[in-house]
């Protein structure tokens, strides 16, 4: 990782917003790394009065703090959108509506990102702003990420970088070390993306970049396969007929 990864990947920001024609780009400010990361190049790119967090606590929200400080720190103009009110309400809506009220815990932890997709889309469309995903490769090979919510945008950062490249980042951009290296947690369980993954980032990261088979690698190799249909394109039946618009030319 050097300074030129750096200033191409700020100019590449500031090229794809201009060519949509949009005024900005809005980010979920979530108090960890990568959304730090993300708003920092993006206000790099853009100029940060440019660039708006929304920090989207569901009731409350353990890295609140560290949220609010990641945008003062940007110098970004941000605001608290509290979604536990809509979440409370989805999730005892669906209760009402399936047989013994029988809501699976997949369906209790992914509901509350959907839901902040909505709302960034909700800002950004009365903005006429994008809006800046923040999912790294790591948490995308293993499938550590919420289908149609934080693992879709309008344009992608650093969806290439691993966690371990993603800090690298961090520390180029001179931001704080003990925001940039702080103990990764998704903010929904309580736990630790790691208790979660049941592995590090540095055997993920070292499987996916130097090929090194870690002890964990049979338990790594299968979350990738079970997740493969978050990182496909939507399955479409192939209907039988000509398109004469699908190769047209803008």
């Amino acid at each position: 990782m050097n300074k030129r990864v750096v200033n191409n990947l700020i100019d590449w920001i500031f090229e794809y917003v201009k060519s949509t024609k949009a005024k900005g780009v809005v980010v979920g400010m979530s108090g960890g790394k990568d959304s730090l990361i993300v708003a920092k190049l993006c206000a790099m790119a853009l100029g940060s009065e440019n660039v708006f967090g929304i920090i989207m606590p569901n009731g409350k929200m353990i890295d609140i703090d560290d949220a609010i400080k990641s945008c003062n720190l940007l110098g970004i103009e941000y605001t608290t959108i509290n979604i536990g009110n809509c979440y409370d309400t989805m999730i005892d809506n669906v209760k009402k509506a399936i047989p013994n009220n029988n809501v699976l815990d997949v369906t209790v932890i992914n509901t509350a990102p959907r839901l902040r997709m909505t709302t960034l889309y909700a800002v950004a469309g009365s903005l006429n702003y994008l809006v800046a995903n923040t999912s790294n490769l790591s948490e995308t090979m293993v499938g550590y990420t919420t289908k149609w919510g934080d693992n879709v945008g309008d344009f992608s950062p650093i969806a290439n970088f691993t966690k371990t490249e993603v800090c690298e980042l961090g520390i180029l951009l001179g931001l704080p070390d003990e925001l940039v290296n702080k103990p990764p947690r998704d903010g929904l369980s309580g736990k630790s993306d790691e208790d979660k993954l049941g592995f590090s980032y540095g055997e993920l990261d070292n499987l996916i970049r130097k090929n090194i088979k870690g002890k964990n690698y049979d338990k790594i190799v299968l979350a990738h396969k079970k997740s493969l249909h978050k990182r496909n394109p939507i399955a479409k039946f192939k209907k039988i007929g000509k398109n004469y618009l699908k190769n047209t030319k803008n």
